[in-house]
């Protein structure tokens, strides 16, 4: 058996099965080398792919965007694009809850 040192913390890396998991959604169980000491994970270039290729399937490829923040009146938005309001079930005249979650961060909860 082929032993890997991680790249990260040095400690052990082994082949294990685990879930991928993007934006809440399982995409199923895949090969990986996983460190026992960190927890990094390492999937092959042949396994991202068919990853990649689940995620497209499941509409979850491109959801990350970069978007720029607009004066509205004496206010701030952000706009969020369609492809992301239709996955969390956003519809204009809804309302959230924001809260920052710390100074680099918030957190937007459809209600």
């Amino acid at each position: 058996m082929k032993s890997w040192k991680c790249d990260e913390c040095k400690g052990n890396m082994s082949e294990k099965r685990v879930d991928f998991i993007i934006y809440g959604v399982n995409l199923g169980k895949f090969e990986a080398k996983v460190c026992d000491k960190c927890g990094e994970t390492i999937f092959e270039e042949k396994t991202s792919d068919k990853i990649d290729q689940i995620a497209k399937e499941k509409g979850l490829w491109g959801l990350a965007i970069k978007t720029k923040v607009n004066q509205l009146g004496s206010s701030i938005a952000i706009t969020v694009n369609k492809k992301l309001a239709n996955f969390i079930g956003l519809k204009r005249g809804e309302e959230v809850f924001i809260h920052p979650e710390n100074k680099k961060r918030i957190i937007i909860e459809v209600r």
